[in-house]
């Protein structure tokens, strides 16, 4: 379930994220984003907020690194999560499509299967 707080402590326009947490810290809010799948000691979490958060993409948190990756080109666009890493996590994205770009439109989150 997203979870949506005020923040006090954080400056004025910065965003920062927290990776063992899996919370994105804004201005404004603190946020935790829902799981949507878990494979390898990858998890895959989504977070969207229509028009303001476009492109459409997922958050791969593996140990201490993180990479975000857009649903349509399964190309990390933002990260440092390590190659063996990116592949296995674009491997699923392409499992998973159809069913990602459901859940970004529909804004209906629920759980995918892993990468087998």
């Amino acid at each position: 379930m997203l979870q949506i707080q005020p923040s006090s402590k954080i400056q004025q326009n910065s965003t920062q994220y927290f990776k063992r947490t899996n919370v994105i810290k804004t201005n404004q809010y603190t946020i935790t984003m829902p799981e949507i799948s878990r494979f390898y000691g990858i998890i895959i979490k989504m977070f969207f907020k229509p028009k303001e958060h476009e492109p459409a993409h997922i958050h791969a948190i593996y140990d201490e690194y993180v990479g975000i990756f857009d649903i349509h080109t399964y190309e990390m666009t933002l990260g440092d999560l390590p190659p063996q890493a990116q592949r296995l996590v674009k491997e699923w994205l392409k499992t998973n499509a159809n069913a990602l770009i459901e859940m970004w439109n529909t804004q209906k989150i629920y759980k995918l299967p892993p990468l087998q």
